[in-house]
């Protein structure tokens, strides 16, 4: 059980944020198959309505497959200045209530009301109030989900979407866990819940059988975290101020890229934009990975750390370039990708910088 009851974890979660922003803007689109980014020919899907996940089009699928699922679907490309725009008011409701904020992305964020600004003793009604006010003066529709630690409440908030919410208290944490499918679990992926059918890890209650010893040795390091979560026990605080793990640029392109020569103009391109936001918020790193997305969607990362910080494009752009031409290309490219890790400060939460030169 967790060792902090007494803490009360609000994980508020926009419903498909970038689609409901089109809908709301455009009530032209409302009720219909949505998809943000991609087209019926290349991309990728960046967000989907409720309307077109039930034909099964999701985030991260290719815009051509999400058409074959949904003849129907209707493409419209991204407008992140919107979106930002949208969550800084939703961000501004959060802040009336406590100062605890965590934000994950632009459309979701943990808050921490164990004490807040308006005396409300329960989580559950600061939630409903949150939410009614978001609708109200936004005009979107949120979930969220209540609990005494942040793992519980991320997967209480998905329970009831859209448009809902769930507390699960203190004393309900483990048999709510011990029901659980071991796929709902927030950070299981799809290759960790195969591993886990094959030892016989259907549900929480099949996880929690296992010892801390036999996870850790099918699981690696994350075993002894599996071991603890399913128990109620994460102990994690909301942190306002997240630290920067990577600064990162990537661009995925129209048409697919089979020479090097071609793959370094574009990677040059990038290394600047990165160079642009490294510079503007003061950050340098030693670790700099080229990322590579192939036409079959599968990916490739290549890493070398420097013996000092950089910021600087010419020595980014050389170190990518010899990241580039270390091995060949198994297939033709769709996206390439420069991040800088390893860095020498912090800010309030990753950097990420999406390229869309062509979109």
């Amino acid at each position: 059980m967790s060792d902090n009851p007494q803490r009360k974890i609000i994980h508020i979660d926009m419903d498909a944020f970038y689609a409901s922003v089109e809908q709301m803007d455009n009530p032209d689109l409302k009720g219909k198959p949505l998809a943000v980014g991609g087209n019926e020919v290349r991309g990728v899907v960046s967000a989907a309505s409720y309307e077109a996940r039930k034909f099964g089009v999701r985030s991260a699928m290719s815009g051509a497959q999400a058409k074959r699922n949904c003849p129907d679907l209707i493409f419209v490309p991204p407008r992140f200045d919107r979106y930002r725009e949208i969550s800084k008011k939703i961000q501004k409701i959060f802040h009336e209530y406590t100062d605890l904020v965590e934000p994950l992305s632009l459309d979701e964020a943990y808050l921490d009301v164990t004490q807040n600004k308006k005396g409300n003793p329960s989580a559950t009604l600061i939630a409903q109030e949150i939410r009614k006010r978001i609708f109200d003066e936004v005009g979107l529709t949120a979930s969220a989900g209540i609990s005494s630690n942040k793992f519980v409440a991320k997967i209480a908030s998905d329970y009831n979407k859209p448009n809902g919410q769930k507390t699960i208290n203190p004393e309900e944490i483990e048999d709510f866990l011990e029901a659980l499918d071991i796929k709902k679990f927030y950070g299981i992926g799809k290759v960790t819940t195969e591993k886990m059918y094959q030892h016989g890890i259907f549900t929480g209650k099949d996880l929690k059988r296992k010892t801390s010893e036999y996870l850790e040795e099918h699981f690696g390091k994350s075993g002894a975290q599996y071991y603890k979560i399913v128990r109620g026990i994460h102990n994690s605080e909301v942190k306002p101020n997240r630290t920067t793990k990577s600064v990162a640029a990537e661009h995925t392109f129209d048409t697919n890229l089979t020479s090097e020569i071609f793959m370094a103009e574009r990677l040059e391109r990038i290394a600047t934009e990165l160079e642009r936001r490294l510079q503007k918020h003061k950050i340098s790193g030693k670790t700099i990975t080229l990322k590579i997305k192939y036409s079959d969607f599968t990916q490739q990362t290549r890493s070398k750390t420097l013996p000092y910080f950089v910021s600087d494009k010419g020595i980014i752009f050389e170190t990518v370039k010899e990241l580039l031409y270390q091995e060949r290309m198994k297939d033709s490219v769709r996206l390439l990708g420069i991040s800088l890790a390893n860095l020498n400060t912090e800010i309030k939460k990753t950097v990420v910088v999406q390229l869309r030169f062509e979109f």
